[in-house]
């Protein structure tokens, strides 16, 4: 494949004289450098080259790779990290930010205890009503960019805190990404759902859209939920995307709200 020097204006003098040799079709010239070599990063991660909670090279040998300083793999690194795709560890490097770890449980989960804060009570109990494969509806296919009547596969769960059911969820995903899956997998599977995704389909939800509303427990919710028909209900609608933003998830939640409260910190 042939190559081509990225234009330097806004970079070190440092990059200048080093050159970076990068390929034209996976770096658009008018983007400024750092964001270009973010976008070969993350090409790495979404291709598997570095998988979640592994260790990424260092900005020393990532500067020798991509042929620029130190300090344009430095901000890079940065803008990754603040997106919650890498995580650093003083001392230690950057690795793949992963699902699996405590901290990142509860970024997509913002249902909190009235008394207490996230995990404070403890991991959910789930249950899982069912795992079957169907054909997405228009409304699906829409949100997963898929065709009406593809395959994917429709979850039903309930998760309880403290012995109360208090989320009842619809999940909905691509059949493809997720050949295999079972109702056993996902009981069975000690950690969160989306840890479970990383580790034994190699998908790895890094943001989400979510929407909104109010809504009753009706059509069953209040029986799986252990509450009053017609009791308030909180819905979120959750669309989640892998890397370059590719839906792979469509989630809709029923909350609880008696006992909790969903929070976000807006900045």
């Amino acid at each position: 494949m042939s190559t081509t020097t990225i234009p330097r204006a806004g970079d070190s003098a440092a990059d200048s004289a080093q050159g970076p040799i990068l390929t034209a079709a996976m770096t658009p010239s008018f983007s400024p450098l750092y964001q270009q070599i973010k976008g070969l990063i993350l090409n790495g991660l979404r291709l598997g080259e570095w998988k979640p909670g592994e260790l990424i090279p260092s900005e020393t040998d990532l500067a020798r790779r991509f042929h620029v300083s130190q300090g344009t793999v430095r901000k890079a690194i940065d803008e990754l990290a603040a997106d919650n795709l890498v995580v650093r560890r003083q001392g230690r490097g950057t690795f793949v930010a992963t699902h699996a770890e405590q901290q990142m449980q509860f970024r997509f989960l913002r249902l909190v205890p009235d008394h207490g804060s996230p995990g404070s009570e403890g991991p959910a109990r789930r249950e899982i009503i069912e795992c079957r494969r169907t054909r997405a509806s228009a409304e699906v296919a829409r949100a997963l960019a898929l065709r009406s009547g593809d395959a994917v596969w429709q979850v039903r769960r309930v998760l309880s805190f403290a012995g109360t059911p208090t989320i009842l969820e619809d999940i909905w995903l691509p059949a493809a990404p997720f050949k295999g899956l079972t109702a056993e997998r996902l009981a069975n599977y000690q950690g969160p759902m989306y840890a479970l995704f990383e580790t034994e389909f190699n998908v790895r939800m890094v943001r989400a859209e979510e929407k909104i509303r109010a809504e009753s427990a009706v059509d069953g919710r209040d029986v799986l939920l252990n509450t009053k028909h017609g009791a308030p209900l909180l819905s979120v609608e959750r669309i989640a995307y892998t890397y370059k933003d590719q839906a792979m998830e469509l989630r809709r939640g029923y909350y609880r709200t008696d006992t909790h409260h969903y929070r976000n910190n807006l900045s």
